[in-house]
């Protein structure tokens, strides 16, 4: 090992007393059981319902609250007393109205911080002190540590323990200690978070989400499609942009754009105002909680048409400057007959319905106009010059990847495109033919190439991020072609129909599974592959656990746009030292029912594998870093202190 390293490491370890007891502190670790692995896809901005799984643990709260309190409190109780775990702020505010004198209250301080202060070691039984430390409230280490870790085996330290108590409750600091022992324990409770793909579009706060991510204890994200084309708006793909405004303003969502990352949108609603009408085809979808007035459904409605032109013309130089895209059938726009109001897509010809093609130019369609150039201009600036998305998209990077091995098991969001007998399909870049791992890590390089180098809106990187949301070979996308345009305008159902890689049905098949699994480098005895992006749709009896339980699939409908096809709101995976669990989640209605009646929307959970031994962290990828580490201690120990 390079001796300069050596030299570095051994100024933290500046003796041989010191290097023991890391050698001593690391090897024990790696005996502790693994940590437990919370698994969740595809969010759409429903930060509420998001929150509440993430608090919950998708019910592992309550589990070890069950486990500790069954003899000693009520159903009723162990509810209440979740509850208060998952939301301490405004549980406290209801709580604190039920009594009639503040003894009643200070009694009730006294017997909710014991009862905390007893289910921390249960929930932090397989950490070390110090990783305990670490998680509890920062001004109130001391205290809880003291009660934590009492000893009163010969009744002398009774008064001073009930002296702790009385004090914090005496001082007024009593609601703050509460509230940071909840979110100790929801931390104790979930080691290592794992987003598998798709935080934004459809849902009206995935901001929310991302803030709360950026403040999470441990977690990796999976890109999504939907992920992955904020990054290329934010990168420089002008089309990627587009994308992401005609979404915001599909779902009436526009005040995410505006309002939320600050992009100015005043020279697209001129524009809009200046060409579009009222549109039934381009109308926002509203939200039962958020009605529009009919002035401002008609301003959506015109900027959702400006955007989805001005997309489709930034489409078509892409398509003819990449033609190993193999994409010229997307060239939409010259396919039109703009005099008979028609068009033809794979062969077929279909009248056109709800057009609104007054910038479009039929001798060059895909050109934009000067003010729709100015338009697209404006709005990248305004995109790259926004310091709360350049946080959101540093994170994302920071965090995120395409796929992800990780404890045995590969986690991706959308697919590994493979052909109908299941072999990896083969995309030609540039000369070269990638499939498998090797095509999903070259799009990744083009994917940070791009967002490294912002100057850059033309080149192949940024094509790239865009061939990612619609392109035949795509690992997110998953599809032959994306029938947008046929959506908008086209009123024959049979002309919106994708065609679905072969992934998605020969993901039923356990032998195809093992294969993926050998592709990255993981054992198909041991490993599962665990998969977002497309909802499964339980309500007509499809099965989330398939291939014998090699491919998991834990995309069960946040996004409220899914919950009436998959009949639940989604599914989390569990993963802890005795196995996996699935669990399947009912719609969730509001905070305030989970406060007032203690619902936690959880359903039954299915056991997907059972460990025959239990787990430990020297079998995971975190032990495989402490074995690392342990080796270069002990290179240390021999450099210096050996010799």
């Amino acid at each position: 090992m390079n001796t300069k390293y050596l030299d570095l490491l051994a100024e933290k370890y500046d003796s041989e007393e010191k290097v023991v007891t890391e050698i001593i502190n690391l090897e024990a670790i790696l005996n502790l059981p693994k940590g437990t692995e919370h698994f969740v896809s595809d969010l759409h901005g429903e930060y509420n319902a998001f929150q509440h799984v993430l608090r919950n643990g998708s019910g592992k709260v309550k589990e070890k609250i069950t486990d500790i309190f069954k003899d000693k409190l009520t159903q009723e109780e162990i509810d209440e007393f979740a509850t208060l775990v998952y939301y301490p702020e405004e549980k406290l505010k209801l709580v604190k109205n039920n009594f009639n004198n503040k003894q009643e209250l200070n009694n009730w301080y006294e017997k909710i911080i014991c009862d905390m202060i007893q289910l921390i070691p249960y929930a932090s039984s397989k950490y070390t002190r110090s990783k305990l430390r670490k998680a509890l409230p920062e001004q109130f280490v001391y205290v809880i540590e003291e009660l934590l870790y009492k000893s009163d085996k010969y009744s002398n330290k009774k008064p001073y323990y009930e002296k702790i108590i009385q004090q914090i409750i005496t001082l007024g600091q009593a609601d703050k200690l509460i509230t940071g022992l909840a979110y100790t324990i929801q931390q104790l409770v979930v080691d290592h978070l794992h987003v598998v793909g798709d935080i934004y579009d459809r849902g009206p706060d995935p901001d929310k989400i991302m803030d709360t991510l950026i403040n999470y204890h441990s977690l990796d994200i999976q890109w999504g499609n939907h992920d992955v084309l904020w990054i290329g708006a934010y990168a420089g793909s002008k089309v990627c942009l587009a994308n992401i405004i005609r979404i915001c303003a599909r779902y009436d969502n526009l005040d995410i754009i505006e309002d939320v990352y600050g992009i100015n949108l005043r020279p697209l609603l001129n524009l809009a105002e200046k060409y579009y009408d009222d549109n039934p085809a381009f109308r926002p979808k509203e939200h039962p909680d958020k009605p529009l007035s009919g002035d401002e459904a008609l301003q959506i409605t015109k900027i959702h048409q400006a955007i989805a032109i001005i997309q489709f013309k930034l489409e078509s130089p892409i398509i003819k400057r990449r033609p190993f895209f193999n994409m010229s059938d997307r060239l939409i726009l010259e396919q039109v007959d703009y005099q008979n109001n028609q068009v033809t897509v794979y062969g077929e010809t279909y009248p056109l319905d709800n057009t609104c093609f007054a910038t479009v130019d039929p001798e060059n369609p895909a050109k934009l106009s000067q003010e729709e150039e100015e338009v697209i201009d404006k709005l990248l600036l305004s995109v790259q010059y926004s310091e709360k998305l350049s946080r959101h998209m540093k994170f994302l990077m920071k965090k995120g990847s395409l796929y992800l091995r990780y404890n045995g098991n590969l986690l991706i969001h959308g697919c590994i495109p493979v052909d109908k007998a299941g072999n990896m399909e083969q995309m030609e870049i540039e000369g070269k033919s990638y499939k498998g791992r090797a095509l999903l890590d070259k799009f990744e390089k083009y994917l940070r190439y791009a967002f490294a180098n912002l100057e850059q809106t033309d080149d192949l990187a940024t094509d790239m991020i865009w061939y990612l949301w619609t392109g035949e070979y795509s690992s997110l996308f998953g599809k032959r072609a994306m029938t947008t345009f046929e959506r908008y305008f086209i009123h024959d159902k049979e002309a919106h129909k994708e065609q679905k890689n072969p992934y998605f049905y020969l993901r039923e098949d356990e032998e195809v599974c093992r294969k993926m699994l050998e592709e990255f480098g993981l054992d198909p005895d041991q490993g599962h592959i665990i998969n977002g992006h497309t909802p499964v749709k339980e309500v007509e009896g499809e099965n989330p656990i398939k291939a014998n339980s090699k491919m998991i699939v834990i995309d069960g409908g946040f996004s409220k746009a899914y919950q009436s096809t998959t009949g639940i709101a989604g599914y989390t995976l569990l993963y802890n030292s005795f196995g996996m669990q699935l669990v399947s989640h009912q719609h969730f209605n509001s905070k305030k029912n989970v406060l007032l009646d203690g619902a936690d929307v959880l359903s039954v959970r299915r056991v997907v594998d059972k460990e025959l031994e239990r787990k430990k962290v020297k079998e995971t990828n975190v032990g495989q870093d402490l074995l690392e580490e342990i080796d270069m201690l002990k290179r240390l120990m021999e450099y210096r202190y050996m010799k």
